[in-house]
């Protein structure tokens, strides 16, 4: 492909002439690519086919230069990156280049796990990333561990340890002891998270839609103290709870004070 034949050109060009990309090196550029992947989620959130050709160009370029400075130190070089993918997808898809027969998406993914586990010989979960964010290191456990079998029968006993696990919550904060509060607390979100799968609801995207709607209605009260000539902590409770009803239903209607 001519346009990747530019691209690796460039990039020895950069390698070898620019005092920027010079000096890089493998651990210079791992906040970067943190940075570029969020810039991607929030193009592909957005819906915009334009940014998300741009990130995606910005990844693909952070490829190439970890594959050029680990190819200067005889490690590896891109080729090698393509041909070990390759290999893996056709390794993980006998369905498609080998005999086995399956009949459903389930199916894919039960037979993807067993051989990733067969290929590393570690268990199913010791595949997800130590750093990975929290929110969806507790769902990819729960997505991999439903896929060898291991889940709840339906969406209602999700709920009902729910509220078992609300229950324990509560008998732990009557206690006050603050290691078993953390505990239990721990186990409701991890339970909420669960719940989030059955409902087929990303529960990142839900909170972080919760968050931006408080920070919204938040901002808009804080306008309406501010025409009052006063500040939040001078209201009592009842002026406080007013203004946050009307901060809400102005953010709610869109409506711009």
């Amino acid at each position: 492909m001519k346009e990747l034949e530019r691209l690796l050109k460039i990039m020895d060009d950069l390698r070898s002439k620019c005092p920027w990309d010079k000096k890089q090196t493998i651990g210079s550029l791992k906040n970067l690519t943190i940075e570029e992947t969020y810039e991607l989620t929030e193009a592909i959130e957005n819906k915009s086919f334009k940014n998300m050709k741009e990130e995606l160009g910005d990844l693909l370029l952070h490829i190439i230069f970890y594959s050029k400075i680990a190819s200067e130190k005889n490690e590896f070089d891109f080729k090698d990156v393509i041909n070990n993918l390759c290999d893996k997808l056709i390794y993980r898809h006998p369905h498609i280049y080998g005999s086995l027969v399956v009949n459903n998406e389930e199916e894919v993914k039960l037979n993807w796990e067993n051989l990733k586990s067969k290929k590393t010989k570690k268990g199913i979960l010791s595949g997800i990333p130590e750093k990975l964010p929290i929110i969806l290191k507790a769902l990819r456990a729960q997505d991999k561990a439903s896929s060898l079998g291991f889940d709840w029968d339906s969406i209602h006993s999700v709920k009902s340890k729910l509220e078992e696990e609300m229950n324990e919550l509560d008998i732990e904060i009557h206690k006050t002891n603050k290691q078993k509060i953390e505990d239990e607390f721990g186990d409701v979100m991890f339970t909420l998270i669960n719940y989030s799968r059955f409902l087929k609801i990303d529960p990142e995207n839900s909170l972080k839609k919760s968050t931006n709607k408080f920070i919204g209605r938040f901002k808009i009260l804080e306008k309406m103290v501010k025409r009052k000539k006063q500040t939040i902590n001078e209201l009592d409770t009842n002026e406080l709870n007013m203004l946050w009803k009307k901060s809400k239903k102005k953010y709610d209607s869109n409506e711009m004070i």
